[in-house]
């Protein structure tokens, strides 16, 4: 397909996206599937209109002054792939499956237009409800945080320490481009590309199948890392989900010690099973019934409570989720974490920790929980993990943001990953 042919293919499918209100996953899916001729540099370069386009859609909106898909679709290839109007109109001249061309008040908009006369939460690309909750978060540093959320994501990527070493999976993947990452310390990372260029589909290297590695955004085995278990540890993933940050601890720690895998939703469960036996993890035990948990109240070392979230940290990989998000949807989510909070912290022992994770980047659902919780539960108290930090990762590294060194906020803007939010609270010792 040529330029214009991809083009049309990422309108037809952001119209369908507004239209139908559904994921974008599953309207670029259905596309492929009613339009089999498309290669996969075709699907990759439509992919990438497509999460661009709504990554910055305010903001293209407001320069072109017009939110329809035709006209964030052009934005994308001239703000954020750098072709020129005169360019595309030369390209599509002969492209009888071009789209039409921009109109000439889209034109006129765009070399008139400033965005920085737009409102503040545009040149950010966020929802205006949301604004204060930034504000609140990181104060004056909030749009510059906010705008790094809509940029492009690298593909991240977890060594299997139990399988291979870092050096060995970068070596494995030198053709993609795969370096160390900057900070986790088994992570390794493939740039973001800019353009049409597409992401290697690394699930399919012979190097996945053999267990070397797992795809996992590098603010997410940071925060497993910061759990930090002793090897032979009596651990619970409470909230474990697919089990990236379970696979991580369980690594960490050598094979050694037990950790309970459990969630609540047996659906996002499932995949543990699959992904445990191709690593080679032997200490997992996977459990879907809360009850099968009863035996092991106040008698674990570390539960982890990886808490269902509004994922404002995963805007750049998910970027329909952030038109899709609403108030009443935060005050589900906090209460649920308020509940899994509740729940998890009688499985903690004495001296025992209790951490606290979400992939948001909200103080609804950071800060606040855990003032709360500490609050209404006197006996748990938020550890500082400044120390551990340098420890682990080394001083000179890029740093979360944190106000006190208890409660760490990592963001695309100040450590270069997905948002994700870590504190550890001790349970009080016996007396």
């Amino acid at each position: 397909m040529r330029l214009g042919g991809r083009l049309g293919g990422a309108i037809d499918i952001l119209r369908d996206i507004e239209n139908r209100r559904r994921p974008v996953a599953d309207a670029l899916k259905d596309w492929g599937l009613a339009h089999r001729f498309a290669g996969s540099g075709d699907r990759a370069a439509i992919g990438n209109i497509v999460y661009d386009a709504l990554r910055m859609r305010l903001s293209h909106a407001f320069l072109m002054d017009d939110d329809a898909p035709t006209a964030l679709a052009y934005a994308v290839l001239i703000r954020q792939w750098g072709l020129s109007p005169e360019a595309l109109s030369a390209e599509f001249a002969d492209d009888r499956f071009a789209p039409p061309l921009l109109t000439e008040a889209n034109l006129s908009a765009l070399s008139s237009r400033n965005l920085d006369d737009a409102p503040l939460h545009v040149q950010g690309d966020i929802p205006d409800w949301i604004q204060p909750s930034f504000e609140t978060a990181f104060g004056e540093d909030w749009l510059t945080e906010a705008k790094a959320l809509a940029e492009r994501p690298t593909l991240d990527l977890r060594a299997n320490t139990l399988k291979a070493s870092r050096e060995k999976v970068v070596k494995a993947l030198d053709r993609s481009g795969a370096v160390p990452a900057p900070i986790a310390r088994n992570g390794v990372r493939i740039p973001a590309g800019e353009g049409a260029s597409r992401l290697p589909n690394v699930t399919a290297e012979l190097s996945f199948q053999k267990g070397w590695f797992e795809v996992q955004d590098e603010g997410s085995q940071i925060v497993a890392d910061l759990v930090h278990p002793p090897e032979h540890a009596q651990v619970l993933d409470f909230c474990a989900g697919g089990g990236g940050k379970t696979l991580a601890m369980a690594a960490a720690m050598n094979n050694k010690g037990q950790v309970h895998a459990y969630d609540a939703d047996r659906k996002r469960l499932a995949p543990i099973v699959e992904r445990l036996r191709r690593a080679g993890t032997r200490n997992v035990q996977v459990h879907d019934d809360v009850r099968q948990l009863d035996a092991l109240k106040e008698k674990l070392d570390v539960v982890l409570v990886d808490a269902p979230c509004t994922g404002t940290g995963t805007w750049r990989r998910r970027p329909d989720t952030k038109w899709r998000l609403t108030s009443r949807n935060l005050e589900e989510r906090v209460a649920q974490q308020q509940e899994a909070l509740g729940e998890a912290s009688a499985f903690v022992k004495p001296g025992g920790s209790l951490v606290y994770v979400t992939c948001s980047v909200l103080p609804e659902e950071n800060e606040r929980q855990i003032e709360r919780f500490c609050g209404e539960h006197p006996a748990f108290s938020a550890e500082a993990v400044t120390d551990e930090w340098n420890t682990l990762f080394g001083a000179d590294t890029p740093r979360p943001r944190s106000r006190d060194g208890r409660m760490l906020t990592l963001t695309p803007a100040s450590t270069e990953t997905d948002g994700f939010f870590f504190c550890r609270m001790r349970r009080a010792s016996a007396i």
